[in-house]
């Protein structure tokens, strides 16, 4: 039988949506802002030849500048404020992540709590800005040797780094607000926008091939099922559970016994989600964003290389793609999305535990089991999922670029937005259910009892 959890779900409909005014203010408040980063997309950094770097970005675009246009919602291929994106957050999160797992003093902080997890945010937030930095320069760099300047010198580096810094932080600013008053996570949203909106562009630009030629019907028809089939396999996989058996012990309170009850333990076959192939693919792009836009006359050997070797489809970068998001899953699931001494202590701290395995040291063994087995399916699948779209692009000679990333992005986000707006509907729905039980004891309480006739003497 459904729990009343699962009926309450069933009977969600948009007149619930109608009722819930938080949650209509929250959906709002973050379209509002996703509109602003899309419009921040078309503003120009100030001293970019707009036709040299539209010459430019149409030739980078089968390549690597394909996946930074993407990831960037197209601010990149324009040279907008937003150019950077977000990325300098998530490498920045890489790196504090991965100190804090390395690191004592930044250990300690996340035994803090609420407390030091806002320390290690500020930590980020830092990292975030030497990173924007650095990348700014960097590209501002190499628009002056792509000849993409229109007045090159340092008083266009020191705009260009000001502005794109700026972008970024903002961004950061905007993705932290979403999460804090709208609805979803911001930084993901963000990322989720970017990517729908360059979708279109990307579909016509397949299509137009197809009709010139250079792709034949049989290639189109083929891509087209191989995206619904991978859409398909990724929903299928992100809601694929492994259950563990939890048994509770009998309880007696005053003098009364409760039996013991019984649950389960849910660990997700891809406990990580889309983080992994996000890690994977910001950092391979660090090496690659310098190189896109430096021109061939003014490549180095070590840029030649980079650009040979680290293209789409080409084996070192498949490699790599693969090592890292193998790592990432282990690393992202043990340390933060699900730890397995955290998950032990909270069940023995519940006087629940796991049958025929003693609480403590034995069930977070036993836990790591499973989750290190489970694991090596959840890591396939992602690399599996980001490689065969690169593969088929490659193989056939695509230069639009749609991405297994991309894919894995959109379903994860799209899926974990969904929840949390049936999560709201449902805390509403429960809170107009209480209201109305306080109403009906009201009404029962203020009752006026019956007069009775005058008593005997």
């Amino acid at each position: 039988m459904a729990s009343a959890a699962e009926q309450m779900a069933a009977n969600l409909s948009w007149s619930a949506l109608g009722r819930a005014t938080e949650l209509r203010q929250r959906i709002f408040f973050t379209i509002m802002l996703l509109i602003v980063y899309r419009l921040g997309t078309y503003i120009p950094v100030p001293g970019i030849d707009d036709l040299a770097l539209q010459n430019f970005m149409e030739g980078a675009a089968a390549g690597i500048g394909g996946m930074l246009s993407m990831f960037t919602g197209g601010a990149l291929s324009r040279m907008g404020i937003f150019a950077l994106g977000i990325m300098p957050y998530i490498s920045a999160s890489i790196i504090v992540q991965l100190l804090a797992s390395l690191w004592e003093p930044l250990k300690q902080l996340k035994k803090e709590g609420e407390q030091g997890r806002r320390k290690i945010n500020q930590y980020t937030r830092y990292g975030t800005l030497v990173l924007a930095i650095f990348q700014g320069f960097g590209i501002a760099v190499s628009l002056e040797a792509g000849n993409m300047v229109t007045d090159p010198g340092l008083a266009f580096r020191l705009n260009a780094v000001v502005t794109l810094v700026g972008g970024t932080m903002f961004l950061m600013w905007l993705g932290e607000q979403i999460t804090a008053r709208g609805i979803g996570n911001g930084i993901s949203l963000i990322i989720f926008i970017g990517i729908i909106a360059e979708i279109p562009a990307a579909l016509a630009q397949f299509f137009v091939q197809g009709r010139t030629g250079a792709i034949s019907t049989g290639a189109i028809l083929l891509i087209l099922v191989v995206v619904l089939l991978t859409l398909t396999f990724v929903v299928f996989m992100e809601r694929s559970l492994r259950k563990i058996h939890i048994q509770y012990p009998r309880r007696q309170v005053g003098m009364k016994i409760y039996d013991g009850g019984s649950s389960h333990l849910p660990i997700k076959v891809n406990p990580a989600g889309v983080i992994p192939a996000i890690f994977a693919s910001t950092l391979l792009l660090l090496p690659t964003t310098l190189a896109t836009f430096s021109s061939t006359a003014a490549t180095g050997p070590v840029m030649s290389w980079i650009l040979a070797y680290f293209g789409q489809g080409q084996p070192l970068y498949l490699l790599l793609t693969v090592l890292m998001i193998v790592f990432f899953t282990y690393f992202y699931t043990k340390e933060v999305a699900f730890k397995t001494e955290d998950v032990a202590d909270n069940l023995k701290n519940q006087n629940g535990f796991i049958p025929g395995i003693r609480p403590g040291k034995r069930t977070v063994e036993y836990l790591d089991y499973v989750v290190n087995r489970v694991l090596v399916l959840g890591a396939g699948y992602l690399a599996l999922v980001v490689l065969l779209p690169d593969l088929l692009r490659t193989e056939l000679g695509i230069t639009a670029y749609i991405g297994g990333t991309s894919i894995l992005i959109i379903v994860s986000v799209g899926m974990d937005t969904i929840q949390q707006v049936q999560s709201h509907l449902l805390a509403h729905q429960y809170e107009g259910l209480i209201q109305k039980s306080q109403l009906r004891g009201r009404k029962t309480t203020t009752t006026k009892p019956k007069a009775k006739g005058p008593s005997r003497r």
